[in-house]
């Protein structure tokens, strides 16, 4: 399976299509259950191509994850693994090493803070990432960057950085295209957009929303699935969509998306019709009804 590649500022590429082995799989605090279904999909979806792994502390998944890389038989350096801190954020360099050690390799090539919520003021920020530009120097991290950060919490962020972050993994979908020109303004910053929940139209907003018809519509005209589509949508936005899911022929369906091209009036279509609607799947906690930050 041939993805294509974004190029980040320091340099490195990563793959613009990840299997993600959260979300679906997630563990609850404490619960050290061993799940094979997650090792079988994992495995599977890299003997498909599916080489860009994206992980989390907050998954609980990383020895799974570990198995199946290994009993899949692909070299390492041939996969892109991510990984994401939250629960030691007050200790970054120890638990970069604990998550290391439970997915069985030397080395992440992207190391994300996972969310913004630690910080109190701008110089936890900036403590933080200090800490973050300190692993990447030690090798344990090729590239590292952020998760759910807003603009201020990247501006403070960028005060005491010497490197800034090379991408933001956000919640980023058509319902959702961040308001206030926020993708536009990280991109043009340098630092790259990283998506999940980006088939939030298709699966989780209520299906009577506006995309119904143009979804059905461009789906159909390709000979994929609206998930393809939506997909494709995130690419064609020079953005990296992360996805995952418990079925195998899902795999499938979103490898769909590698062999179509949108055409502009089937982007401008989405992008135009998802902007008159807004529906937000994460941290909602964090954000007024109508906030589209």
């Amino acid at each position: 399976m041939d993805i294509p590649l974004l190029r980040l500022h320091d340099g490195n590429q990563i793959p613009m299509l990840a299997y993600g082995t959260g979300t679906a799989w997630f563990k609850e605090v404490g619960d050290t259950s061993f799940n094979q279904g997650l090792v079988d999909l994992t495995k599977a979806a890299i003997e498909k191509g599916f080489y860009h792994l994206d992980c989390a502390e907050m998954y609980g998944t990383e020895e799974e994850v570990g198995v199946a890389i290994k009993e899949s038989g692909v070299p390492r350096e041939k996969l892109f693994i991510t990984n994401k801190v939250a629960q030691g954020i007050d200790d970054i360099e120890a638990a970069i090493d604990q998550i290391l050690q439970k997915i069985q390799t030397d080395y992440f090539d992207l190391y994300l803070i996972h969310i913004p919520f630690f910080a109190k003021s701008d110089e936890d920020f900036q403590r933080a990432w200090k800490t973050m530009e300190k692993i990447r120097e030690s090798g344990k991290a090729r590239s590292i960057g952020v998760s759910n950060y807003l603009r201020p919490h990247i501006e403070a962020t960028l005060k005491g950085a010497t490197s800034r972050p090379v991408i933001n993994q956000i919640e980023y979908h058509a319902y959702l295209q961040r308001g206030n020109s926020y993708v536009a303004w990280l991109q043009e910053q340098g630092i790259q957009v990283g998506s999940f929940k980006g088939l939030t139209p298709a699966f989780r907003a209520p299906p009577d929303g506006p995309l119904r018809e143009p979804l059905a519509r461009i789906a159909k005209a390709h000979g994929v699935t609206e998930a393809a589509v939506l997909i494709a949508w995130i690419i064609r936005n020079n953005v990296v969509a992360v996805t995952t899911t418990t079925k195998l022929d899902r795999l499938d369906e979103y490898a769909q998306t590698l062999k179509i091209t949108l055409t502009e009036d089937e982007v401008r279509d989405i992008t135009n019709v998802g902007a008159t609607y807004h529906f937000r799947m994460a941290w909602g906690e964090h954000f007024s009804k109508d906030d589209r930050s």
